[in-house]
């Protein structure tokens, strides 16, 4: 964050300056930047980056960045507006609406001003992620031979073993696919297993993306809730009665955003339920490499109990490592295997080899379990540290629930706590906080916050974090007329 905020700072210092020079004229020399700013190269680098991004300055290597010349004729504006009858036309034939709604993905990838902290993050901080490790990776990795050649269009043999073995319960590499990251391996398994107009059954609540790749297909999702245990079997089996529905997509492990398991009695019921209802059921088993110290032993994959092929299952290492690698497994069994590798193959080709080997490298290396170990040491105590805090400032906002793995907490809002003036207060004081309603996929029964603790530096960060959403809170409630509960 602070790299991020000195480049938008020397952006901003050179953008004020540029009027002293003429269209043309040339700046001062990154080495004299780096002197009279005292800032770091990189960040010299990036801020021109900007610049010239913006048009105000260009570069060119060997001779240093000039003020651009001003364009001599303004661009033509265009007329757009036959879009909306072309984008519209078919709008009264679509069973589902297929206009995506990005709003809930954005907020969890979208960088938060300077200055303001990020509770809203999806992946892990730069000084979390195994940076040294993914560098030495991708080195050894362009070195291999045939490295840069045309992959199997399955995936590196090596790695779907890999995939393989960490899933368990006999599924082979013959039954694994690599793929470009999660939301790309559930978006070919939606296509693959329901047609536009089809009911799917999620989680509720559940995450957004999950919500926007199902609408997006012009798929109608179905809420089952929730619990402590993971979603309930009863609701479940009246939910496939109900809309005759062929896909459940799941959470088993640490759950998006309660942070749930599914018990060990509902891990059987819900293979049962979707056996008998001819569905398959998508397991997203997205942070299972990202348990805390204090976790106890992790139950297995859905995938390694279902030798019938009800199960079709995503496993990515993007939470573990950095949100640009984007590498993952989609696995399954029986005929639907080669639907979801021809819907892929379509859509991507594949994934690029010099990615599938670095991975490769990354996870036979000594420094990933030891990296694996670091993470879950941390990510305990920054959990503990937003528990702590958010008790001590916050005790009005609930957490019926404190996961053992993930990088988020999931908290219910007092009555007469409205979110949006909240999340829009929050901002103001400096804390970016996700709100619950885009977990929803239909009214939920409370406001909700969630909020990320694997983003942010570190435990001063956290706190800092917390005492500004109390004072959030604090407006928000003056505002409702509502009293303020302090411990």
């Amino acid at each position: 964050m602070q790299e991020r905020s000195s480049v938008h700072e020397l952006a901003e210092r050179l953008r004020q300056e540029l009027d002293r020079y003429s269209p043309g004229g040339k700046l001062p020399s990154s080495r004299a930047l780096v002197e009279q700013y005292r800032v770091s190269p990189v960040t010299v680098s990036r801020a021109l980056a900007q610049l010239a991004a913006e048009g105000l300055v260009v570069t060119r290597p060997g001779a240093g960045a000039f003020r651009a010349r001003p364009r001599t004729t303004p661009a033509p504006s265009g007329d757009t507006s036959w879009q909306e009858v072309a984008l519209s036309a078919d709008a009264s034939t679509d069973l589902v609406p297929r206009s995506v709604d990005d709003s809930g993905v954005v907020v969890s990838l979208a960088v938060p001003p300077p200055g303001v902290i990020e509770f809203t993050g999806g992946y892990l901080h730069p000084s979390l992620q195994p940076e040294q490790a993914l560098a030495a990776a991708l080195s050894r990795a362009a070195r291999r031979p045939g490295a840069w050649g045309r992959p199997p269009l399955e995936g590196l043999v090596e790695l779907r073993e890999w995939f393989a073995r960490g899933i368990g319960g006999g599924v082979s590499a013959a039954e694994v696919l690599i793929a470009a990251g999660g939301q790309s391996a559930l978006t070919i398994a939606l296509r693959a297993l329901a047609t536009p107009g089809a009911p799917v059954l999620v989680e509720s609540p559940t995450y957004p993306g999950m919500l926007a790749i199902a609408r997006a297909a012009g798929l109608r999702p179905v809420p089952v809730p929730v619990d402590a245990d993971g979603v309930r079997p009863e609701l479940l089996a009246d939910a496939f009665r109900a809309t005759g529905a062929r896909v459940f997509i799941c959470q088993p492990l640490f759950q998006n955003p309660t942070g749930a398991v599914l018990a060990p009695e509902r891990r059987g019921e819900v293979l049962r339920i979707a056996r008998e209802a001819g569905a398959f059921v998508v397991e997203d088993d997205f942070v299972r490499r990202l348990v805390h110290e204090d976790a106890g032993e992790l139950p297995r994959p859905l995938a390694a109990e279902d030798a019938d092929g009800v199960v079709v299952h995503v496993g990515s290492l993007t939470k573990a490592t950095s949100p640009s690698f984007r590498v993952c497994a989609l696995a399954a069994r029986g005929p639907v295997l080669e639907r979801l590798r021809a819907i892929q193959v379509v859509d991507t080709f594949f994934v690029p080899r010099p990615l599938q080997e670095a991975a490769l490298e990354l996870v036979g290396a000594p420094a990933w379990p030891r990296h694996l170990r670091a993470i879950s040491a941390d990510l305990r105590t920054r959990r503990d540290t937003m528990t702590s805090a958010l008790r001590l400032h916050l005790p009005e906002l609930a957490l019926p629930h404190v996961p053992s793995g993930g990088y988020h907490l999931w908290l219910r809002l007092p009555e007469g706590m409205p979110e949006a003036p909240l999340t829009a207060a929050a901002l103001r004081a400096g804390v970016a906080v996700t709100p619950g309603r885009p977990y929803f996929s239909a009214e939920p029964p409370a406001g909700h916050v969630r909020l990320s603790f694997a983003a942010v530096a570190g435990a001063g960060e956290i706190a800092e974090g917390v005492r500004r959403l109390r004072t959030a809170c604090d407006e928000v409630l003056r505002g409702t007329g509502a009293e303020t509960v302090r411990p």
